[in-house]
């Protein structure tokens, strides 16, 4: 899935009109979170791992003070270009460069100074919109891209809290620091652990044997995902301040499992019941399929994926129809031992391991079946655990 770098020189001088001595080429990847789903904004834990799928990008230095991107996934916007020696803004005309001006902004706003312009050139094959962290992917790689050529030694997790600091403050994404992180700090067959509450993270094997990741979208629109976050975690804060009657929890995720049963008496409201249940018992299968990878048991690891995807459909309801008819096709497809809607929910994509000998019947049988109920084509992704962004 990998582009090379002389297709990517190739994009660039034919955009550019020069052949700079010095290209530079970068990668960030796309992520997925392989399980711990809503529980981030609980203080709870979060298993993503970064793709093989991701943005590339070639950089030449220019004389001047303009920094230019065009992109590749976007040609009919052309180019754009901002003036350095001009206070920074959002474009309203090219709406996915805002990622890149915002990142710009900060580094300025944090005192550090970009000596010279650049012309920028982006290919990404990461789906848009399917959940698996595009913009994010945009975030990290305009950060590496800046903290390399500029030689400011900027520490990468403080590169990452800038990213989301872009996306909350400039975007207007209240969004947790999950998709940064990973993107950054990932590993090639490695999953993340990271604890949301302290930022806290290790590592866990991620070779899968005789299986491998595949992606599915549903393409379905997701037009549910966010005003449902923020009621799920209205909810939430409702039932902890609850909970806090009878100890001190700073997060929901904190409450051990064999204390659920004695929490629950305290909710009256059935709806709130069923959103504390995910929470705790979420964080319970996180910290569960950390163990099982670690020990190679893959299966147990599925089978912790099947239960997350039962939680997030009876307990916390932010699945759907298409995920819910995607992954149950997934289950009932010989050769899948786990699959799950990642991701925001109402839409999006599943997660399948399925057997490397299987991967083509599964993307045909599931597809086809798919289609039948829903009139939907799924795409899918065949993928793998990918390093973090960096200098190729």
């Amino acid at each position: 899935m990998h582009i090379n770098k002389a297709e990517l020189s190739k994009a660039y001088k034919n955009i550019y009109q020069n052949t700079c001595a010095q290209l530079r080429y970068f990668f960030a990847p796309g992520r997925v979170n392989l399980i711990g789903e809503h529980i981030d904004y609980n203080g709870g834990h979060v298993f993503p791992c970064a793709l093989n799928i991701g943005t590339y990008a070639v950089v030449g230095y220019r004389a001047d003070k303009q920094i230019c991107f065009y992109s590749a996934n976007f040609a009919d916007s052309g180019m754009y270009c901002l003036d350095l020696t001009q206070p920074l803004e959002k474009s309203t005309a090219i709406t996915w460069v805002n990622y890149c001006i915002g990142v710009i902004k900060h580094f300025i706003a944090q005192g550090y100074e970009l000596t010279h312009g650049l012309n920028i050139y982006i290919h990404g094959n990461i789906p848009n919109g399917a959940g698996v962290s595009s913009s994010a992917s945009l975030e990290i790689l305009m950060a590496i891209i800046l903290n390399e050529i500029f030689n400011f030694a900027i520490d990468k997790i403080e590169l990452v809290k800038w990213c989301q600091a872009v996306e909350n403050n400039f975007i207007g994404v209240n969004c947790g620091i999950m998709d940064q992180f990973a993107i950054m700090m990932s590993k090639p067959q490695q999953a993340l652990l990271i604890n949301c509450d302290t930022l806290d993270y290790h590592y866990a094997n991620f070779a899968l044997q005789d299986y491998t990741l595949v992606i599915a979208n549903t393409n379905k629109r997701r037009t549910l995902a966010d005003s449902k976050y923020n009621e799920r975690k209205s909810e939430c804060d409702t039932v902890l301040a609850i909970v806090q009657q009878l100890s001190n929890y700073q997060h929901l995720a904190h409450i051990p499992l064999d204390l659920l049963p004695q929490c629950l008496t305290l909710i009256t409201d059935e709806t709130l019941q069923k959103r504390l249940s995910h929470v705790v018992s979420e964080q319970y299968r996180t910290q569960e399929a950390f163990a099982a990878l670690n020990s190679g048991e893959l299966t147990k690891f599925g089978e912790l994926m099947n239960q997350s995807h039962l939680s997030l459909q009876h307990d916390y309801a932010v699945t759907g129809f298409e995920l819910d008819t995607l992954v149950k096709l997934a289950w009932n497809f010989t050769g899948c031992i786990g699959a799950r809607m990642t991701g925001a929910g109402f839409g999006g994509c599943t997660i399948n391991l399925v057997a490397v000998d299987k991967v083509a019947d599964f993307i045909a049988q599931v597809g086809s079946k798919y289609y039948a109920h829903t009139q939907l084509n799924a795409d899918f992704y065949v993928t793998s655990a990918s390093n973090g962004a960096q200098e190729i």
